[in-house]
C-alpha cells in the first residue's frame, strides 16, 4: 500500500460522513446540478448516485486496509463530486472542488482535508490524467463503476441516445474488491438486445483507462468483466 502525506500524519477528528449528507447546501447543489443535467439529457446525477459513489468510494478503500479518516475523505468527495454541474457541464469538476470548499468548511473539515477532497473531485474527470493519491482513485473507480439502467431518465430515448442506451442494458452491475490478490474488478450484465457491448467501449474506454490508472495508485489491478467475459 502506498503511503502519503495523508497517512503518516495525525489528523483531528473528522465530522461524521452524516453531517455532509443532511448538510442543506450540499443537498441543494446536489440538486441544482442533477436539474441542469435533466434539462440537458444527461443520466442521473443526483442523489443516488452521489451516495452510491461516496459509499463506494469509501467501501474501496477500507477494504484496502486504508485508515478511516482516509476513507472518511474519499465518501466525502465522493458525495460532491458532481456538484459543479449546477454551473454548467462544461469544467464542471474543477467548479465542484471550488464549491465544495464551502460546504466542507462548514461541516468542519480541517483545510488540509479539504484541498485533498478538492483535488479529488478534480480529477475524478478521467481527462486530468494524473492521479495523485489513494482518495482521488477511489473516487474516480467508484464514479465510473456506476454504471446501470436506473440511471435513465426516460426509457423510451434509449434508441436515440448512446449513454442511455448503455446504462438502460446494464441490468447488473457490481464493484468487488479483493483485498488478498489485490484485484479490483468491475462486473456488469449487459443486455444485448438494447446495446452490443462495442458501443458500451465506445464511451467508456477513457474512463477504463482512467480507473486502470486509479487501481494502480492503490497498488492493484483493474479487471472488467461484462456478460462473464474478461475485458481488461
Amino acid at each position: 500500500m502506498q503511503q502519503s502525506g495523508l497517512l503518516q500524519r495525525k489528523t483531528e477528528k473528522l465530522p461524521d460522513i452524516e453531517d455532509l449528507y443532511n448538510n442543506q447546501k450540499a443537498r441543494l447543489y446536489i440538486e441544482a446540478a442533477d436539474r441542469y443535467l435533466d434539462s440537458i439529457g444527461y443520466t442521473e446525477h443526483g442523489f443516488r448516485h452521489c451516495r452510491i459513489v461516496s459509499k463506494t468510494a469509501y467501501r474501496i478503500l477500507k477494504k484496502l486496509s486504508y485508515p478511516e479518516d482516509v476513507a472518511r475523505l474519499a465518501a466525502a468527495a465522493g458525495f460532491l463530486h458532481d456538484i459543479g454541474n449546477m454551473l454548467g457541464r462544461n469544467m464542471h469538476h474543477k467548479m465542484g472542488a471550488i464549491l465544495a470548499k464551502e460546504i466542507l468548511t462548514e461541516v468542519g473539515f480541517p483545510l488540509e482535508d479539504i484541498t485533498r477532497i478538492m483535488t479529488a473531485i478534480v480529477v475524478h474527470d478521467e481527462a486530468e490524467g494524473a492521479i495523485p493519491d489513494e482518495i482521488a482513485a477511489a473516487l474516480l473507480i467508484a464514479d465510473k463503476a456506476d454504471v446501470h439502467r436506473s440511471r435513465v431518465r426516460n426509457p423510451s430515448m434509449v434508441t436515440e441516445d448512446i449513454h442511455d442506451r448503455v446504462n438502460y442494458a446494464a441490468t447488473e452491475s457490481e464493484l468487488n474488491v479483493d483485498p488478498d490478490k489485490r484485484i479490483i474488478t468491475l462486473s456488469l450484465v449487459i443486455d444485448t438486445r438494447i446495446s452490443q457491448v462495442i458501443e458500451y467501449f465506445e464511451i467508456f474506454l477513457s474512463r477504463m483507462i482512467g480507473c486502470r490508472k486509479a487501481a494502480k495508485v492503490l497498488d492493484t489491478e483493474f479487471n472488467l468483466y461484462i456478460n462473464n467475459t474478461r475485458m481488461a
